[in-house]
């Protein structure tokens, strides 16, 4: 690895600069060349891969490339959705870390001219009781709380999973959604030669410097020292009033581009608005607005200051646009034009400082990497099965299973009063219209994708989608935010070959494309890499009348199991939180009968028009056992319950129906004097397994238990921890 003055460009890589420029870059062009080669900006390995995606549908407006995907909702309006991480700077800053993490994927849709309506947020730490990961769990959570409700965003839905491999490199997802009239969608782009970039939003200081080399490099001890001056600063009220100005200026002001200012600082966005359309770019230093005295154009170029958008518009637009920004207070100033060619000319008071391709530094070359199946040779431990009943109720206060109320009861999820299921639910829903709603969700299983990448990529995609439907809600499209180790090492790249092929496969099968997303690689501190951890967001639309939720409703409805339960305990939330063993092999994703149970309960659902289908739960984490649990503590209400009835595939214990983790069931409950009709709709195995009833949980022959009992299991394990 050649290094110069910091820089983590290869050796091969400064031999290609050099063809492409003809000469040795100077420190400022190597400093710009070295962020925008980084793996954060330029997925130099991924990118192959990543082409296996399906991103073509008929409700795609934009897919993968620029700053979030878009996808039609209703006649007038489009969805935009993009999901980022920030999981070096959270493990360094959680705090800072995390509430930029969320400033950064705002930016990204109001730059596509969308009110953001929706956050989520995809958390994994080391487990509890662990003092370090506390404290990064609490102020993670705190960062996210506290600059989502100061913009005015509802934190409406996301899944938090504890394991020891989290605990030096956690990971912090966050996903969000707006609503954009498709006749206002903006690009980032620069199409027009003569047009200028204005600069507005926070002044540009130090704080971000190699952030995005920072974000593409393993973590080490000393890490939490020596790269916080890499963790850019946010600033909630600040983004409140860029927010505001911004949708003003794309009412009143003919804008013909714009992009926020993430990684990558101003080289990134700028370099890329001229790339998209052929164009050149020049910037001049002296003109951009600076928090501090003294810096130098290395600094000024490669700064990640937050709160930052780029306005591209023609000149004899500037003076309006200018008003707009004036009124809301906020530096702005015209800092370079867009220009002929192909070249990216950074000047000092005219004087050219820096001049390489702009295509060059958006679009380098792809890092060609070695792939290799792991050598696994760990023996198999044979588990003694407890108690079932014992082992449901500590299963319901392992932390990974338990309530998550510590968590979102710091969100605001009411303000904007569009989150109609709000969280707590298999997924959130947002009203967009009088008639229409969006279902959202986030989901990752990354035992099962550490055991096998294929299915347990296909599994993630699955169980969102399960979630989705399960409200009522078709899937329309996928974003996702693929965590892994260092691409370097071809165990890793191979996992996330695999994961990819898995996700795309389940995808094409229910024509959900993936229209954005982001990689995360170099997830390692000082040699433990972290499970592969695919985080999958899936949007869905929907008739507001067709909403269903997951609690027990009313004594006597029946409860009915869809699709057969399989001996699939390996890598299941039982054996990691009860015997604490991740081994075997992960549940396999029958893609067809995945499909064909989703379609059956979603054409339930949106046929009947006189509320039989009462309530709707998928099975994923702790399987049937949990999910009947769940129903049961969020209804207050108990069921008696037949596991002989339970549709399986070959001869099962009692744990194994109660805690696979099987994929394509769902749990549903349905009027007594409907049911007949109801399974005659289902086109995959299903089964009447009992009945709503009562204030105790029974499992027939075998044990029963108190609603109050299994809210004590289950409520208040974090709150213990975190008091």
């Amino acid at each position: 690895m050649s290094r110069r003055d910091n820089m983590t460009l290869t050796d091969t890589e400064l031999e290609y600069i050099k063809d492409e420029i003809g000469r040795e870059p100077n420190s400022l062009e190597y400093g710009m060349l070295d962020i925008m080669f980084s793996e954060h900006c330029s997925y130099k390995s991924s990118r192959p891969i990543l082409a296996l995606f399906p991103n073509e549908g008929e409700n795609v407006i934009i897919g993968p490339g620029d700053d979030a995907g878009i996808v039609g909702i209703t006649d007038e309006l489009a969805l935009v959705i993009g999901m980022e991480s920030h999981n070096h700077p959270s493990a360094i800053e959680p705090y800072g870390g995390a509430g930029t993490g969320i400033g950064g994927i705002i930016r990204d849709i109001i730059s596509m001219g969308a009110m953001p309506v929706a956050l989520l947020d995809s958390l994994r730490f080391g487990y509890l009781e662990d003092q370090r990961s506390r404290y990064l769990f609490e102020y993670v959570v705190k960062g996210i709380s506290d600059y989502g409700n100061r913009v005015g965003i509802p934190t409406v839905g996301g899944e938090v999973e504890f394991d020891d491999n989290f605990k030096s490199n956690p990971l912090v997802n966050v996903l969000c959604a707006g609503i954009v009239r498709k006749d206002s969608i903006v690009r980032g782009i620069a199409p027009n030669v003569g047009d200028v970039f204005v600069l507005m939003g926070g002044r540009t200081g130090r704080d971000g410097i190699h952030g995005v080399t920072f974000a593409s490099e393993e973590l080490t001890t000393t890490s939490e020292l020596e790269s916080r001056p890499a963790v850019q600063i946010g600033d909630p009220f600040t983004k409140k009033q860029v927010m505001e100005a911004t949708f003003e200026a794309l009412e009143k002001v003919d804008v013909q581009g714009l992009k926020d200012l993430g990684g990558g600082g101003l080289t990134c966005c700028l370099s890329e608005l001229a790339a998209k359309c052929g164009n050149g770019a020049k910037v001049e230093i002296t003109q951009i607005p600076l928090r501090e005295d003294g810096m130098t154009p290395y600094e000024i170029m490669l700064s990640e200051s937050q709160e930052r958008m780029v306005f591209v518009v023609h000149p004899e637009d500037v003076k309006e646009l200018m008003d707009v920004f004036e009124k809301y207070e906020i530096p702005s100033a015209v800092v370079g034009e867009v220009i002929e060619g192909d070249q990216f000319v950074t000047t000092l008071k005219g004087e050219i400082l820096a001049n390489v391709p702009s295509e060059l530094l958006a679009d380098p070359p792809i890092a060609k990497r070695e792939l290799r199946k792991p050598v696994i040779d760990e023996e198999y431990v044979v588990v003694k099965d407890i108690d079932p009943k014992d082992a449901l109720l500590k299963l319901l206060s392992s932390e990974n299973i338990a309530s998550k109320e510590w968590v979102y009861r710091q969100y605001d999820h009411e303000v904007q009063i569009g989150t109609i299921v709000k969280p707590g639910d298999d997924a959130a829903v947002i009203r967009v219209d009088e008639n229409t709603a969006f279902a959202i969700t986030s989901d990752c299983n990354s035992i099962h994708t550490k055991l096998d990448p294929y299915n347990g990529g296909a599994g993630s995609v699955a169980e969102a989608i399960r979630n989705v439907i399960s409200m009522g809600s078709e899937p329309i499209c996928i974003a996702d935010c693929l965590n892994f180790g260092n691409p370097e090492k071809p165990e890793v790249l191979w996992q996330f070959n695999e994961c990819v092929k898995g996700m795309s496969e389940i995808a094409r099968r229910f024509n959900t494309p993936v229209i954005s997303g982001n990689v995360s690689f170099y997830n390692e501190t000082e040699g433990v890499t972290v499970n592969p951890s695919p985080v999958i967001g899936v949007a869905g639309k929907m008739d507001i009348k067709d909403i269903r939720t997951a609690e027990f409703k009313n004594n006597g409805d029946i409860v009915v199991i869809i699709v057969e339960t399989r001996s699939e305990v390996d890598g299941s939330e039982y054996h990691r939180s009860i015997y604490g063993l991740v081994q075997g092999k992960a549940p396999e994703v029958f893609m067809d009968e995945e499909y064909n149970a989703g379609k059956s309960v979603l054409e339930l659902i949106r046929e009947d028009d006189n509320g039989n289908i009462t309530a709707v739960h998928d099975c994923s984490s702790g399987g049937l056992g949990i999910a009947l649990s769940e129903m049961s503590i969020s209804g207050n209400l108990g069921a008696i319950i037949d596991l002989k009835k339970v549709p399986v595939k070959g001869n099962l214990n009692l744990s194994t129906i109660l805690f696979s983790e099987s994929h394509g069931r769902y749990l549903i409950t349905v009027k007594k004097d409907s049911v007949e009709e109801v399974l005659s709709k289902i086109t995959v195995p299903c089964a009447i397994i009992g009945e709503v009833q009562g204030d105790s949980l029974v499992i027939e022959d075998q044990f029963t238990v108190d609603v109050e009992e299994l809210k004590k299991s289950y409520k208040g394990i974090i709150e213990k921890f975190m008091a």
